[in-house]
């Protein structure tokens, strides 16, 4: 240790000499140190491209740095795919394609080979895609891959390991109203895209117990098959070995039909306030509305705009004056989520104690309105086109992530030129353009403001009088039913006093359905 402080301490001393002796110069201050440009082109999707015999693409980047091998396998479709009255099947069937067994060997002796290899290995379902990953060591890359396709084509799904996974699943469903984010979460969800659709959908008790081997057999059977999947490889092997290996471990599994896109919501936003009775000392806060797809022309000027306004971090607009000026938050800030098959949703978000909610919103609403009304600055400007594009060459800086985008993209029908391109038209943005976005797509009056706390104090306001909200949509607010967690019903309000209104309670016991008042 003693030796390592004094080879730090005459390297430091040395600099200085070191850049007499050539001529060179020590700039004074960090700001005066120069940078060359940053040099880095895209990869070409098409050049770590192959396909089985069978069609099935495959993505290679051969590595040597570490002995290793990460195979990952995606499929489309996921909980887009589960059926109305049985939500959270696709979650169950990922999760027990690797814990309940294969046909030939128990869960116990899956779990014990993998361990003994050193493997990782998993599978899961996502909202509208599902995958399944292998990392090894390659020196048992061979009997790794032949234990993991057989987990992967011949999935047991053990009924003892099924039963542990539901009562898992169960006990955390009762926590689901101990948490104010996800009682957020799920609220906002139904918002935007309706409570039917599976953005919003949520796994009840009668669903998860409704979850048999033959459901999980059958949904398995509709994604996890070679005419739906994408195979991605990295790490240490010969492109043409491997491309065997594949061939010899994916022989003989039957190819069906690629899925289908998923459905878009039909639900329309309506505006307002709305609110969930959560006795907590601070309030969360959503504001936005639903927004664009990921490639609509106007997905990178948008994206921009986001950055200067709330997902910048402390360069941001929100963070700035919600936090920094006004010390109401201690994290503020706005999130776009551009999706695929259909507009995703813009985002603004944060929690404050109770009585300054109402100011925080305003605050927000404020720079929502500003950013309509007057061109961003250009140091705002250059800000986010540096960041944007100085941070770019990270999408591609290790092979699995790399494979990872090309996967993504091919799935998407990204435009195969939008990565050699995406610099270029982040530079090509102008003022006027983020300007032109935010009118056309951020509406302070069409917004969605969803609160989760104790309204009594947070109607009121702030102390000072500078906000309160009744100043929002005239007044008025629905208030959403807190839900049953097991039942996703909704179940009885809370006493008047604890809402801050004067509107009558339902029975005890009976069903609480959204009810508009006007707050004074």
């Amino acid at each position: 240790m003693r030796n390592h402080i004094l080879t730090l301490i005459l390297a430091a001393t040395a600099a200085p000499s070191l850049a007499g002796d050539n001529g060179s110069a020590l700039p004074k201050r960090p700001e005066e140190i120069k940078f060359g440009a940053l040099q880095f082109d895209a990869p070409e999707a098409a050049k770590y491209r192959f396909t089985l015999k069978d069609g099935t693409p495959v993505y290679m980047a051969p590595s040597h740095e570490f002995p290793l091998i990460n195979l990952s396998l995606t499929f489309k479709g996921g909980s887009n795919m589960d059926p109305a009255d049985m939500p959270g099947l696709a979650g169950m069937t990922g999760r027990m394609i690797r814990e309940g067994g294969t046909t030939t060997k128990k869960p116990g002796e899956v779990d014990e080979a993998f361990d003994f290899m050193a493997t990782q290995a998993g599978a899961g379902c996502g909202d509208t895609t599902s995958s399944a990953n292998m990392n090894c060591l390659a020196s048992n890359f061979d009997a790794s891959l032949a234990l993991f396709v057989d987990m992967l084509r011949n999935p047991a799904f053990d009924t003892a390991r099924l039963d542990t996974n539901r009562g898992q699943m169960l006990e955390g469903m009762k926590q689901r109203n101990d948490d104010a984010a996800r009682i957020q979460g799920r609220e906002w969800s139904a918002l935007m895209y309706g409570r039917e659709h599976f953005e919003a959908r949520q796994p009840t008790e009668k669903s998860v117990k409704a979850i048999t081997p033959e459901a999980m057999k059958a949904f398995h059977a509709k994604i996890f098959h070679p005419g739906n999947m994408i195979i991605a490889v990295s790490g240490d092997f010969d492109p043409k070995a491997m491309q065997a290996k594949l061939e010899a471990a994916f022989d003989g599994w039957t190819k069906g039909e690629k899925q289908a896109d998923p459905v878009a919501p039909t639900a329309t936003l309506q505006p307002g306030v709305y609110h969930v009775q959560k006795d907590i000392p601070q309030g969360k806060v959503s504001i936005g509305m639903r927004s664009i797809t990921r490639d609509d022309p106007d997905y990178i000027p948008y994206l921009m705009l986001n950055d200067i306004l709330g997902g910048g971090g402390f360069t941001s607009r929100i963070m700035t004056q919600v936090r920094s000026n006004e010390g109401l938050a201690y994290s503020a800030g706005s999130r776009l989520g551009a999706k695929v098959y259909y507009p995703g949703e813009f985002r603004a978000s944060f929690e404050s104690k109770n009585p300054t909610v109402a100011l925080a919103t305003k605050i927000v609403l404020e720079q929502l309105q500003q950013i309509r009304d007057n061109p961003v600055t250009p140091e705002e400007l250059e800000t986010t086109k540096k960041q944007l594009i100085e941070t770019f060459p990270r999408a591609f800086e290790s092979k699995p992530a790399m494979l990872g985008i090309f996967v993504s993209d091919e799935w998407t029908n990204r435009p195969k030129d939008y990565w050699k391109t995406f610099r270029d038209k982040v530079n090509a943005v102008t003022a006027a353009d983020i300007q032109r976005v935010a009118k056309k797509y951020l509406a302070p009056d069409q917004v969605a403001i969803l609160v989760v706390g104790d309204w009594k104090t947070i109607s009121a306001g702030d102390l000072n009088g500078r906000a309160k909200m009744a100043d929002f949509f005239g007044g008025k607010v629905t208030h959403l039913p807190l839900r049953d967690p097991m039942t996703m019903e909704p179940m009885a309000e809370a006493p008047a006093s604890a809402g801050g209104d004067s509107a009558a309670s339902p029975a005890k016991g009976a069903p609480a359905k959204p009810k508009a008042t006007t707050t004074g």
